[in-house]
């Protein structure tokens, strides 16, 4: 990510970079993006799971149409470009400020967790109402008609702020999947053979983001289990949810469910973020390189 002498990037050059990675990503993975409702659908399930995702896969064809794949589709769509945007620009921000508080010249790896886990904290504001409308919208027993009936129905029973339900446990599903992320990539490229080409470039930033993406769902499934049980439980009057905050509810799911149940949807989660983290790191650093050059000396 930085080299010694040049000047660092402005912070619309990170931001841009981030929204343009993030437009790439889904646009590599549309085909996939049924992935996320059998995810969905998978950390929903009480109890011992019946199916796996293949199984889950072929239930929501048979019983509900091919159309249903795609359903809550749309939220994520709209969200990729900013969320992207907000996690490299605050990366790049918490990792300028913490290297300053802490005197280093250069990213350590302490220092690249630490950034990681608070851009993940700063994403994670952004995208809580795109992801309960997505949850509402994927749930089997759902009835909303789309995202605007989803929102306007959030907001008529329990006001705006019913739109940010479940903001605790998706801020620890993404504190913990951008520090595993960004934590990774600066081990990974330490242990790469330095790149002599372009090429050789690409193929290291992809490696080190596939392998971050990978770490980085593997430590964050289970609060996104939870975060999914959170925001699909419908709110009654009166009656404490059975899911309410992220580490009691991790318990509760361990007790009841077994420690596999916090792994639920992890076999679809990561076919896509594995690989989709590579995608967000490689298309990142090859814009950040086209700015430099673009904008020329100190940035080169």
């Amino acid at each position: 990510m930085a080299t010694d002498q040049r000047k660092p990037l402005p912070f619309v050059a990170n931001f841009a970079a981030g929204a343009i990675a993030g437009v790439s990503e889904i646009l590599t993975f549309y085909p996939l993006g049924d992935m996320t409702q059998v995810k969905t659908r998978m950390q929903l399930e009480t109890g011992k799971a019946k199916h796996g995702m293949v199984g889950t896969l072929s239930s929501i064809v048979r019983e509900e149409g091919f159309g249903r794949l795609y359903r809550g589709l749309v939220p994520p769509l709209l969200l990729e470009a900013p969320k992207r945007a907000v996690k490299f620009a605050a990366n790049d921000f918490w990792g300028k400020t913490y290297m300053g508080f802490s005197g280093e010249s250069k990213m350590t790896q302490q220092l690249s967790v630490l950034t990681g886990c608070s851009a993940g904290a700063t994403e994670s504001f952004v995208v809580v109402p795109f992801e309960l409308v997505k949850i509402k919208l994927q749930d089997k027993t759902s009835t909303f008609a789309g995202p605007i009936d989803v929102v306007k129905q959030v907001i008529k029973k329990e006001g705006p702020l019913g739109l940010y339900a479940g903001m605790e446990a998706t801020f620890w599903r993404h504190v913990w999947w951008n520090g595993g992320y960004f934590g990774c990539i600066h081990q990974v490229r330490s242990m790469l053979t330095p790149a002599e080409t372009q090429q050789g470039q690409l193929f290291n930033n992809f490696v080190s983001g596939s392998v971050g993406g990978f770490v980085g769902t593997l430590i964050n499934t289970p609060f996104d289990v939870v975060k999914s049980r959170i925001q699909g439980a419908a709110k009654v009057p009166g009656v404490v949810p059975k899911y309410n905050w992220t580490y009691p509810a991790l318990m509760t799911i361990m007790r009841e469910e077994g420690p596999a149940a916090l792994y639920k949807g992890f076999l679809p989660k990561v076919l896509r973020l594995a690989p989709g983290g590579g995608v967000l790191l490689l298309v990142v650093e090859f814009t950040l390189g086209v700015f430099r050059k673009a904008l020329g000396p100190p940035y080169i």
